[in-house]
């Protein structure tokens, strides 16, 4: 997988299974439900996606900062928007985070993981957006469904943010981006009968 770049102003490294990205300081995407300011200056590394696909990677980060999250990326233009996130809470927890962006932001936290790694899955089923995680990256479950009316063609990829903090080193491994159509995007799994 090949990413191009934007809103980048971050140090990145190929690793040898995958991307270690530097998060800058103050670095996010989210538009306030309340206040309506938009924020959209995180390091973000992408590939236009016509169509279908899931996206999925194995994300890791010291937690240092509220906030401070491994993202997917779904990308339409900067009020309409897809986040699977690993992140730290501002209930110091690390949890599996969505945030869905239609003209403003959501912000849903979902299930807390014991330890500083997870798998997340982001699919794409028409105007269906699913996110998924996983502990062994075998079997998926899924955090969030959503419709969001996003174009054919969108970008699709890796954010690494630190909303609150100074930033800091964020790892993708075995990162896989596959054009396919889920059967079931609710499941989440490629192999499901369901």
């Amino acid at each position: 997988m090949e990413f191009n770049k934007t809103i980048l102003e971050s140090d990145y490294e190929i690793i040898e299974d995958g991307i270690k990205a530097v998060a800058t300081p103050n670095s996010d995407f989210f538009v306030d439900p309340d206040s309506n300011k938009s924020v959209a200056n995180a390091p973000f590394f992408y590939e236009e996606v016509t169509g279908d696909f899931v996206l999925k990677a194995r994300v890791s980060h010291d937690f240092v900062s509220t906030y401070d999250a491994c993202v997917l990326f779904a990308f339409d233009n900067e009020r309409l928007w897809a986040k699977a996130c690993f992140e730290y809470t501002d209930y110091g927890t690390h949890s599996v985070v969505s945030v869905m962006t239609n003209g403003r932001s959501d912000d849903a936290n979902s299930v807390d993981i014991e330890g500083n790694e997870v798998w997340l899955q982001l699919a794409r089923k028409g105007n269906l957006f699913g996110i998924h995680y996983s502990i062994d990256g075998k079997e998926f479950r899924m955090a969030r469904l959503t419709n969001l009316p996003m174009g054919d063609t969108i970008k699709v990829g890796l954010v690494a943010q630190s909303p609150m903090g100074e930033g800091g080193d964020r790892y993708f491994r075995d990162i896989e981006l596959k054009r396919i159509s889920l059967k079931n995007i609710r499941n989440g799994n490629e192999k499901s009968d369901l």
